[in-house]
């Protein structure tokens, strides 16, 4: 089955700015998990590199969705795990920072990728290694006022995207700082959640983020 290309990529996520991060998800329920978000709208999924067996879960859900979703890793730290999501079939590399050889090395495979940043040092260095996405985290320490500070020095083709401490609830007041969308985990998953409970709580961004849009 294809994945998807850079541009299918962009594509699925500028239709629905949300990145589902399923931090703890087990490779037993990976198939169960990633679809009720699939069949919420949500079309980014992340298995943070800190999750148990997190790559034969990016494998399973790559398998699962095809071109259709765009799946890979977060936390990812080294340019060794950039290539292991992508031989899972994982075409997204999530990082809570800035490393210029992950963003490299993720480029090179045609990958989409979301270096973390906080500062406009951080930012600037990410925009020159040729990252236009960027995980400010985390959110919630910084604020929206920060964020649009950011964004009257930043390139407009940059997109940034809030991630850590932030819900539904908080959609607006950051999509009015000038946030392209967001990353959700707790909001939307956690182990202890029940399948049903993924499910509402998906949808629940979906919607948040479609009448706030």
């Amino acid at each position: 089955m294809s994945t998807p290309s850079s541009l299918d990529s962009e594509a699925l996520l500028q239709a629905m700015p949300v990145v589902a991060i399923l931090r703890g998800l087990t490779v037993d329920r990976a198939v169960a998990v990633g679809q009720r978000i699939y069949d919420a709208g949500v079309r980014v999924i992340e298995v943070p590199l800190n999750s148990p067996n997190p790559f034969d879960s990016i494998r399973q859900l790559s398998e699962l969705f095809g071109a259709s979703c765009v799946c890979g890793a977060g936390t990812v730290v080294d340019a060794d795990d950039v290539k292991r999501t992508y031989d899972a079939g994982g075409r997204l590399i999530v990082a809570p920072n800035f490393d210029g050889i992950v963003v490299a090395t993720a480029l090179a495979l045609d990958m989409l990728v979301m270096p973390g940043i906080a500062t406009a040092t951080e930012a600037f260095a990410a925009i020159h290694a040729g990252a236009t996405h960027l995980k400010l985290f985390p959110a919630a320490t910084y604020g929206s006022r920060h964020l649009k500070a950011l964004k009257d020095v930043l390139p407009s083709r940059v997109r940034v995207y809030p991630v850590g401490g932030i819900g539904a609830a908080d959609i607006d007041e950051w999509l009015k700082a000038g946030a392209a969308g967001f990353g959700f985990g707790s909001e939307v998953f956690r182990p202890s959640y029940s399948t049903a409970d993924i499910a509402s709580r998906a949808q629940g961004v979906v919607t948040a983020f479609s009448k706030a849009r």
